[in-house]
């Protein structure tokens, strides 16, 4: 199904600008409580919201930049820019835990004691209210966006509201026993808010990476493609996502060699505009032409095709053909799975010995992992 771009620009920006409001809010009153009580934590909860305020700029900006249209230097277009946002928010939030260890580190050394009262219990528990529910708002937004720079958004509020509920516990714990333990308290959160950070940094750097495209959709693209008329098979299927809501695939297509080829053509021509119209999806679709009047290249391919079977369940070959001279030559593309731990110069002449050992032939294998 097709997005409509300008409105999830529009909706991503009225999210990021609802984060900075509520952050500005927030950080005004923490900031000011914090310095009227002489409350050190306090006054660093509420430093922390305005850094929040950057990540919500950082979302902002993304929206815009993501929307671009693609241009000469960047012809896929901008959409991975929202991974790159994901990851500086992922930073600010690893940034965070590192003041946090500092500070609670200094209390801990300091045994600095704070004196808290109803205003100061007021405020923070607003804030944890208010991180709550911002935390709710982006999560709802991510899904419905499908943006990673509101998935990790979501995840730094969820940081705040644990680092402010420490606030509170510490304060707490500090009234009626006397015992500093915010230190305590804060080096514990700031190991939870680390991991948290990490999470969003590994999530964002395997997409920018190239992460394996979903698989609800190649199987889509694969059913599709399957079941046009004439196709007897499809393999290397590639699908290279651009960021959210841009992805391009290509795929080779097995046809009967005796079709005319203007009438193969319009088969895979009319594939790329349903994929395209159905799914998203610019596809590029390869025509392996399939001769189904050799006989001889046909069996060889059966009996190969099971001799690879008992080598291991999970191997495949296709692009078989048989090509004739002084020794027929079978060539073939061998395929394995990437958690095989058999060398590729090993299957390739595992194969080799399979097929000299049905006849007078020898083989050219190409090892694929899929």
């Amino acid at each position: 199904m097709k997005e409509n771009k300008p409105n999830r620009a529009r909706l991503g920006a009225v999210t990021s600008a609802v984060g900075i409001i509520c952050n500005i809010a927030l950080a005004a009153a923490k900031i000011t409580v914090g310095v009227l009580f002489g409350l050190v934590s306090v006054m660093a909860d509420g430093f922390n919201n305005l850094s929040d305020c950057g990540s919500s700029v950082v979302s902002l900006v993304s929206f815009y930049i993501a929307e671009k249209p693609a241009d000469r230097e960047h012809p896929y277009g901008h959409r991975r820019f929202e991974y790159i946002a994901a990851m500086i928010t992922g930073f600010l939030v690893l940034f965070l835990a590192v003041e946090l260890f500092r500070s609670s580190i200094d209390k801990i050394i300091t045994g600095e004691l704070s004196h808290p009262s109803v205003v100061v219990y007021s405020v923070l528990a607003v804030s944890v209210t208010v991180k709550t529910a911002m935390f709710v708002f982006y999560r709802v937004m991510a899904k419905k966006l499908n943006a990673d720079a509101l998935k990790a958004a979501a995840t730094d509020s969820l940081c705040d509201c644990i680092a402010t509920t420490a606030v509170i516990i510490a304060l707490v714990v500090l009234q009626f026993t006397g015992v500093p333990a915010d230190g305590y308290m804060g080096i514990a959160v700031g190991l939870f808010i680390v991991w948290q950070g990490f999470k969003i940094l590994l999530d964002a750097g395997s997409k920018l990476l190239g992460q394996a495209p979903d698989g609800e959709l190649l199987d889509k693209i694969k059913a599709t493609v399957s079941e046009a008329d004439g196709v007897l098979g499809i393999h290397d299927l590639r699908v290279y996502s651009y960021g959210q809501g841009v992805y391009f695939a290509s795929v080779h297509v097995e046809m009967d060699a005796a079709t005319p080829a203007m009438q193969s053509h319009a088969v895979l021509d009319g594939l790329e505009h349903k994929i395209k119209s159905e799914l998203n999806v610019s596809l590029t679709a390869h025509l392996d032409p399939i001769d189904l009047q050799d006989l001889e290249a046909r069996e060889l391919e059966s009996k190969v095709r099971a001799a690879v079977g008992e080598l291991d369940g999970s191997f495949n070959l296709h692009d078989f053909r048989l090509v004739r001279g002084v020794k027929n030559k079978a060539i073939f593309d061998l395929e394995v799975p990437f958690s095989c731990k058999i060398k590729d110069d090993e299957l390739r002449r595992a194969a080799e010995d399979i097929v000299r050992g049905l006849g007078e032939y020898s083989a050219i294998v190409n090892v694929e992992r899929q």
